[in-house]
């Protein structure tokens, strides 16, 4: 290897890694945020016998669930490539978002909309301590609101770095960890103020039913969520090709090569949240000499990786013109 491509490579190691110690902090944050507020909000539905304050418990013990599942998966993604899986193990970043999605699922599907439902059949009981709900609630939106306001900093940070809009970075982040980081904490935030509704609307009208209707919304919310980070996380999971305007790209750059004629198949895949594998098949000009293939196909790897910098593995087959 050449010193230059030796330190483009160590340069794109560094950056990986940059960016992977700033995921883990970013959940570990949202992880010490939901474990602590989990108790206090279990405190206070236990006190005040509130649905809806019971509901949030449930919502914050299944996100304190899903960041272990993702400092999990941030650890099991860094081992080193192996006889056995030669391509790394970036894809454990998926499944296990995966595998927290199916949590916050059942969490929202199961425990929030059931007793919500169950206390709206049955008839809810009289509620009391309305300030010890109200305070833990607004614990719980401090404590979200920071955890929130780091995910999104670190995501408008990595757009500004790549020079995308923030919405559509977010939308096509292969970065599983922080965007369910920012998905759950903005769930968390608008499931603080559902519950907050319901206590105060069950406390001005004295009726009894907009409190377990608040743990159902919450419910519905996270229901919601886990299904679009499920399929999210699913969609990499099983294969996904490079975004359409990295495949352009990396068109683009192997046909920018006077010695190839066209690019006849290409064929990409995700290997991790920063990790491309490119297979082409590539027409040559006739007129190139045997001895320049392997040279034009070197340069090939290096123009592709310095071009869509997450391309980690390069497969080149020179072949006829259909």
């Amino acid at each position: 290897m050449s010193d230059d491509r030796a330190e483009q490579v160590s340069g794109r190691s560094l950056e990986r890694t940059r960016q992977t110690g700033a995921s883990r902090k970013t959940v570990l944050i949202a992880l010490a945020a939901n474990a602590t507020i989990a108790v206090f909000k279990g405190i206070a539905g236990a006190l005040t016998g509130s649905a809806g304050m019971l509901a949030e418990t449930a919502h914050s013990l299944a996100d304190t669930g899903n960041q272990v599942f993702l400092l999990v998966s941030i650890s099991l993604s860094g081992r080193e490539p192996h006889e056995d899986r030669p391509f790394g193990h970036g894809q454990e970043r998926f499944l296990w978002t995966f595998v927290a999605a199916v949590g916050m699922f059942l969490a929202g599907a199961v425990f929030a909309i059931g007793f919500g439902i169950y206390e709206l059949l049955k008839g809810a009981g009289e509620q009391s301590e309305f300030g010890i709900a109200y305070a833990v609630l607004a614990i719980s939106f401090a404590a979200e609101g920071t955890s929130w306001l780091r995910a999104f900093r670190q995501i408008r940070r990595e757009a500004r770095e790549a020079d995308r809009p923030f919405l559509s970075y977010l939308r096509e982040s292969r970065d599983p960890n922080v965007k369910m980081v920012l998905f759950e904490d903005t769930a968390a935030l608008i499931g603080v103020v559902l519950a907050a509704l319901g206590i105060a609307l069950n406390q001005i009208t004295g009726a009894l039913v907009f409190d377990p209707a608040a743990s159902v919304l919450i419910g519905l919310l996270l229901v919601s969520v886990g299904l679009w980070m499920g399929r999210d996380a699913k969609h990499l999971l099983v294969g996904s090709a490079a975004q359409p305007r990295e495949r352009e790209a990396i068109e683009r750059t192997i046909e920018g090569f006077d010695e190839v004629d066209a690019v006849e198949e290409l064929l990409t895949m995700v290997l991790g949240p920063n990790a491309l594998l490119v297979a082409a098949r590539v027409d040559l000009r006739d007129d190139v000499p045997a001895g320049r293939v392997e040279q034009v196909a070197t340069a090939i790897d290096r123009r592709l990786r310095e071009t869509v910098p997450d391309v980690t593995e390069v497969f080149l087959d020179p072949t006829a013109g259909r």
